[in-house]
């Protein structure tokens, strides 16, 4: 492992989470806040930090899948523990722990709170908390890829490690020039949804903030009511918006260079609209004498089942107050998620696919022992590879939705609660059902519980291998250590 290149990586980290804290000192300026001093101060030494801890770059830049792993799995924890620390020196939220769930909570886009007011926050947290979901949902390093050389030719192991899906892959020959494209196409988007919810009459700083929490798909609002006092015209940009940051951003690259055929080939892509179209019938369906008008029933169908499909987790009404069919449906968005290669979180519609598929396949060679099966997704051939990580990831998010269950249940709430907490924050979508429903937080559960969340948090958006991968090598490490003291044992 390339513990030298890890750290140089960690120190840029280090730099730039004071870069990314400026932001909020110009809004303590624009609004007079002393919360901007304090944003200041922070940003100061850990930008002072960083610089002086990479000041000489190692030899040996290069490193292999392993030490990409490990990386992003280090990058994303640093980054929570620094980002929480201006939260509890402003006063804002002042305890740490629950700063770091927020934060936590943030850069994952997940979207859960422990806030009981958020109007009461200054607006230097109120941007930082939706700004920590416009960094987390394209990815940390991504960000930093696009902007820096990192480790000369072997970025792609951490693009891999910190994008969300099956398989990721270059849209163009160099790793740099991928992350700059996806920065490129994802702040064009974002700025779009700001224009479209000023022509609303959206406040700006709402505005700005609503667009950078509809983009990392994260649900971070600035009202105590989420999106629920907002007109029916914004409610629909954002429904819209929503929608189109949880497709595959591949999907906007061949769209980008014109090969729309390859577009319409992404099987995904249509699967993702289909679960939309038949989740959103259902919903509606069930819902539609709750609401004076089909309009309103439809608006509020359809909002909340693109807020959780995208793992947005943006609120328009309380629809713990639904009947069990709606709820059940989007209990079972939760799962599904979003396509891979965007910013949603969940499971993603392309492994439900392939294993689907491979499902099919299966059966097929059952009764046809014979016959060779070959399973495609979005117009290319599936390998074994691919199929393993799968199934991996699948027994690995299994087993530890299981432990965070177990350990959330010692506290003794009802199990609808228990449940959809561990799914909403597993999946990184924000809301649950009962105590912690749409109209509720997460700030009831002990430091304990509120630790175990943020870890799934992070394995969601990291999607478990990154963090396995890290305690692997930690073990591992431990190991040797203890063998050198005791080469007996």
């Amino acid at each position: 492992m390339n513990a030298a290149m890890i750290g140089y990586i960690l120190s840029w980290v280090t730099c730039f989470s004071g870069l990314f804290l400026l932001p909020s000192c110009l809004t303590g300026l624009i609004y007079r806040e002393r919360e901007g001093l304090v944003y200041l101060g922070v940003a100061a030494v850990y930008i002072c930090l960083g610089l002086l801890l990479t000041r000489k770059k190692p030899e040996k830049t290069r490193f292999g899948a392993q030490d990409g792993y490990v990386t992003v799995a280090l990058t994303w924890m640093l980054i929570s523990l620094l980002g929480a620390v201006p939260f509890t020196l402003t006063g804002d939220i002042p305890f740490y722990i629950d700063a770091v769930f927020e934060t936590v909570s943030g850069f994952t886009t997940t979207g859960s709170t422990i806030l009981t007011d958020i109007e009461a926050l200054s607006h230097c947290s109120l941007l930082w908390r939706c700004f920590t979901h416009w960094l987390g949902g394209m990815g940390i390093l991504v960000f930093i890829m696009a902007i820096l050389p990192l480790s000369s030719g072997r970025n792609i192991h951490l693009m891999r490690a910190e994008s969300t899906g099956p398989s990721v892959e270059k849209m163009v020959p160099k790793v740099r020039e991928t992350a700059a494209l996806l920065y490129k196409i994802y702040v064009s988007l974002t700025a779009a949804e700001f224009v479209f919810l000023l022509l609303g009459r959206m406040p700006v700083f709402e505005a700005i903030t609503a667009a950078f929490a509809t983009a990392g798909t994260g649900g971070f609002a600035v009202l105590n009511s989420s999106m629920a006092g907002y007109s029916p015209y914004l409610q629909y940009v954002i429904t819209v918006f929503m929608l189109l940051f949880g497709v595959s951003f591949n999907v906007y690259f061949f769209l980008l260079i014109r090969k729309f055929k390859a577009a319409l080939v992404y099987e995904e892509f249509r699967w993702y609209l289909i679960v939309i179209a038949v989740a959103t019938a259902l919903v509606v369906y069930d819902i539609r004498t709750l609401f004076p008008t089909f309009e309103e029933a439809f608006r509020q169908g359809i909002f909340q089942v693109a807020s959780v499909i995208t793992t947005t987790g943006y609120v328009s009404t309380d629809f713990d107050l639904w009947p069990s069919m709606a709820k059940t449906v989007l209990v079972l968005l939760m799962f599904i998620g979003a396509c891979a290669g965007s910013t949603g979180g969940g499971m993603k519609v392309s492994r439900f696919l392939i294993a689907g598929k491979y499902m099919k396949a299966e059966i097929s060679r059952f009764r046809h022992p014979r016959q060779v099966k070959t399973i495609w997704l979005n117009g290319a051939k599936i390998g074994d590879d691919l199929l393993r990580s799968v199934l991996v990831y699948l027994v690995a998010y299994i087993l530890l939705f299981v432990i965070s269950l177990m350990l959330i249940t010692i506290e003794g709430y009802d199990m609808l609660t228990n449940f959809t907490a561990v799914a909403t924050t597993y999946n990184n979508v924000g809301p649950g059902l009962n105590l912690v429903g749409p109209v509720c937080n997460f700030s009831f559960f002990s430091p304990l519980s509120k630790l175990v969340f943020s870890i799934d948090m992070l394995a969601g958006r990291l999607e478990v291998l990154p963090l396995v991968v890290l305690l692997s090598a930690a073990a591992e490490r431990v190991e040797r250590i203890f063998h050198r003291i005791n080469p007996t044992g």
